[in-house]
């Protein structure tokens, strides 16, 4: 059996006494946790470490869905994930969002995981998400204290991916997340969380807190879809997601395109190219397909997940075809093998 080290553990009441608590420390002498879901497990493999762990469980105000005046939404972050899957305003307003959420882990997991974890979790690697004999054996890679990224033994930087399905969905929407720290607080919008880097992934200080996250009005009138590839339909994380929103003119023609990958680098990554395609255009059977197969110059998966990279790599184009013809009211074609679908 796996067990926690030994760590001083923390419980504050009020979002001011957590972020005391956690100023000026580096991520191994203190961490946060939330549901915990993400957290728990990388301490008993020892993937991450911690000399004290603060919970925000205890703080009041992060928790729930708060439907503003002028039609924006915020979110607390430890709302749970189970319980916004199941929310009838988003469900209504943001369907999409609801699928993905929906499509994380396990109802069990999901019960206990909440939407700042699912936005904030660790990116993973076939050579790093393995028990401490395991990489001790191959000597390490350079996220777990050794000096070489198994993926690309050449390569001066860590290539594990961004496992959040939260996250592409989100950024898709136009959503932007609160950061509270002992001095003071900011803004950011959720793609600006994220770097291409698979160990200094968070653009969010250590000693910042992601309190919310907010949704602007006019997410509710794009049309949103969000597709996942992985091997089992439950549990298992994602080798590809697609977050597809678009916002028509009243010619039909694309205004906004957002179109974010998931699982296919260390940050959700934009399908540049895809929407670039796609905007000023009618959602058409061709301008669909065209612009799904440019989205494969924004993604390389790599010898890092599941599955063969070429075969992740060629369902790219596919999976954005997918979501894009759901956004167009387009009928849905088969996928071979229809793993995963959300």
């Amino acid at each position: 059996m796996l067990r926690l080290p030994t760590f001083d553990y923390y419980r504050p009441t009020s979002l001011a006494e957590a972020a005391r608590l956690i100023a000026g420390q580096s991520p191994d002498q203190v961490r946060l946790v939330a549901g915990g879901t993400d957290l728990w497990p990388n301490l008993k493999r020892r993937h991450q470490k911690a000399e004290a762990v603060v919970s925000l469980a205890g703080v009041p105000d992060l928790r729930g869905v708060t439907c503003r005046p002028d039609g924006s939404l915020k979110i607390g972050a430890l709302t749970p994930l189970s319980e916004l899957a199941a929310h009838p305003e988003l469900g209504a307003r943001l369907p999409a969002l609801v699928v993905a959420l929906g499509s994380i882990s396990s109802p069990v997991l999901r019960n206990q995981g909440t939407l700042g974890g699912n936005l904030c979790l660790d990116t993973r690697c076939t050579y790093y998400n393995q028990s401490e004999e395991w990489r001790r054996a191959i000597s390490y890679c350079m996220k777990a204290e050794g000096e070489v990224c198994w993926v690309a033994p050449g390569s001066p930087r860590c290539w594990a991916v961004s496992s959040s399905d939260a996250a592409p969905m989100l950024s898709a929407l136009g959503a932007r997340v609160r950061l509270v720290c002992h001095e003071g607080e900011r803004w950011l919008p959720l793609p600006e969380l994220y770097q291409d880097d698979g160990m200094a992934y968070l653009t969010k200080r250590p000693d910042e807190i992601l309190t919310e996250i907010e949704l602007p009005a006019e997410a509710a009138s794009a049309r949103s879809a969000f597709w996942k590839l992985r091997r089992r339909g439950s549990i298992d994380f994602a080798v590809l997601s697609v977050a597809a929103s678009l916002w028509l003119d009243g010619e039909g023609r694309v205004e906004r395109a957002r179109v974010y990958l998931g699982a296919v680098a260390s940050f959700p990554a934009p399908a540049k190219a895809t929407m670039e395609a796609l905007e000023g255009r009618k959602l058409d059977e061709e301008t669909v397909k065209a612009a799904a197969e440019l989205a494969r110059r924004d993604a390389t998966p790599m010898d890092n997940t599941d599955f063969q990279p070429a075969w992740r790599g060629a369902m790219v184009a596919r999976y954005v075809e997918a979501a894009l013809r759901d956004c167009a009211g387009l009928p849905r074609q088969r996928l071979e093998p229809r793993l995963g679908q959300a």
